[in-house]
């Protein structure tokens, strides 16, 4: 089994792919042994791999820049666009937290967010002068939707004056990185990400981004300790003179 599984590995295979490959096996086994065919199940003495843990895509300040301030759409709805791009990156929600906002959720005069995350945990986040703007814009013009825009719950919705959808959010992403010319892909997650990583790299502890990002375990933060090291040593290596020796 395990002449096996290194087999694989030497191919190239991805241990998300390996352990996959193990799950069947065992599976498979397991039915031998059951028909009569096996004593024993083999597969399950072999430990699955531990997964390789990937660091989340991030932008940089001036490409979320470049993507919020996209010109975009005319309109109430291209107000809203802004609007909502501009509060993803100013608070690091999540997209199912955006798309679930209502009205009495967002204090503009305070400028804060109420939002309830994962395990129904309830935070409070703040977000700066651009996106509190970018809100108010929203909200004067909302109506063009419709009479029934007026008397909406939900922050954002849709050229209906129904709650917008997740969906909804990732299009508007899209086109908002296609018109800014960035050159990769990004999600309402890289965003949310963008929102940690500078924090961290201006100087923010991890307590409080965890806070922010509603994260119930510290560990879940730590991982953006990571990226900040991998940008100073990509500083080091282009700055310093004897970085390349």
């Amino acid at each position: 089994m395990r002449s096996y599984l290194a087999h694989l590995r030497a191919e190239g295979i991805s241990k998300t792919s390996i352990g996959r490959h193990l799950s069947a096996l065992r599976t498979f086994f397991g039915f031998l042994k059951r028909e009569g065919r096996m004593v024993s199940n083999p597969a399950k003495a072999v430990g699955t791999p531990r997964r390789d843990k990937t660091l989340p895509e991030t932008l940089s300040v001036g490409e979320v820049a470049a993507v919020v301030e996209a010109k975009g759409r005319e309109g109430a709805l291209g107000a809203r666009d802004r609007a909502l791009l501009e509060l993803l990156y100013a608070t690091g929600l999540r997209v199912s937290e955006l798309v679930g906002l209502r009205l009495g959720d967002v204090d503009l005069s305070a400028r804060q967010v109420r939002t309830v995350g994962k395990g129904r945990k309830e935070r409070v986040v703040p977000f700066g002068q651009p996106a509190a703007a970018a809100l108010r814009a929203w909200l004067k013009g909302r109506g063009a939707l419709g009479p029934s825009a007026r008397d909406a719950e939900f922050m954002f919705l849709n050229a209906r004056a129904g709650r917008l959808t997740d969906r909804s959010v990732r299009r508007v992403l899209d086109r908002a990185v296609a018109a800014a010319a960035v050159p990769r892909h990004a999600s309402p997650h890289t965003l949310r990400h963008s929102f940690a990583t500078h924090l961290l790299a201006a100087g923010a502890d991890l307590r409080s981004i965890q806070e922010l990002l509603g994260h119930s375990s510290l560990s879940t933060t730590q991982r953006y300790t990571h990226l900040d090291v991998e940008r100073l040593l990509e500083v080091y290596r282009k700055s310093h003179p004897k970085a390349e020796k």
